[in-house]
């Protein structure tokens, strides 16, 4: 079920992974619309991290199809579809730790808008990048002005993230792919994410799977609730997690 008026961006017709005879994601249907903010929870094995691999590629599905603008990209590798505008944080996000945080948002940009490889991205001048208006926008929006010229490894796990985040937002995705963005950060990072993301409400779809919704219910447009591979309850935050069926299976209230 989608009720957001903008044109449909992805859609899965039946999707079904299967390891062994165990069943991880069974027949699901699921749209999501362009500029959409949504997000999937559910418990533990729930099945929405095999799911969300499915979409982004990292699994193909035993049957059903995925589509994105129209088309089936069911067989379609995952970086195949990062060139379509679908990424996943870590697909262009995995960072350099030694270099430092302006250097990391250079590398993403030339690699996304020059079409280097990996190789020629070392070897290609990162000077002559750096004061790029996008790279220093960046830097201002993602608030890590005070942190530009310090290696990665020395950042703390928040900037970290809303380093990776900023990396990809360079790649300007079509739709931005997060899976549990905000584990392991502390509340003033989770609020310091969340402020980044809000920034592109509107102008960039999002799709967030997260385990605890108390971290995103205020951000998310629409929810989407997984058990045991199927969607249980899918729609405004407040009418799915009030479901007789997800008080039971994920707040576990009968």
């Amino acid at each position: 079920m989608n009720t957001h008026a903008s044109p449909e961006i992805i859609r899965t017709d039946n999707v079904t992974k299967k390891f062994g005879e165990m069943v991880a994601v069974d027949h699901v249907n699921y749209s999501l619309c362009e500029n959409e903010i949504a997000g999937i929870i559910g418990s533990n094995g729930a099945g929405k991290t095999t799911f969300f691999n499915l979409i982004t590629g990292y699994y193909t599905p035993e049957e059903g199809t995925v589509i994105y603008e129209g088309k089936d990209i069911t067989a379609l590798p995952a970086q195949k579809r990062v060139a379509l505008g679908m990424m996943r944080t870590f697909q262009l996000t995995s960072t350099f730790d030694s270099l430092t945080v302006t250097d990391n948002l250079v590398l993403s940009f030339i690699r996304a808008h020059k079409k280097h490889s990996l190789f020629n991205l070392f070897v290609t001048p990162r000077s002559r990048h750096r004061n790029n208006d996008k790279i220093k926008e960046c830097l201002e929006t993602f608030d890590l002005q005070q942190v530009a010229q310090r290696d990665v490894k020395h950042l703390s796990l928040g900037e970290k993230r809303r380093l990776e985040i900023a990396m990809s937002i360079l790649a300007e995705p079509k739709v931005l792919l997060l899976d549990e963005p905000l584990a392991g950060l502390s509340e003033t990072e989770i609020k310091g994410v969340l402020d980044v993301l809000r920034l592109n409400v509107s102008k960039q779809t999002i799709l967030i799977v997260e385990h605890k919704i108390s971290k995103v219910e205020d951000f998310l447009e629409r929810l989407t609730v997984m058990h045991e591979g199927k969607i249980i309850a899918d729609g405004k935050c407040e009418e799915c997690l009030n479901a007789p069926e997800v008080r039971k299976s994920y707040w576990q209230i009968d």
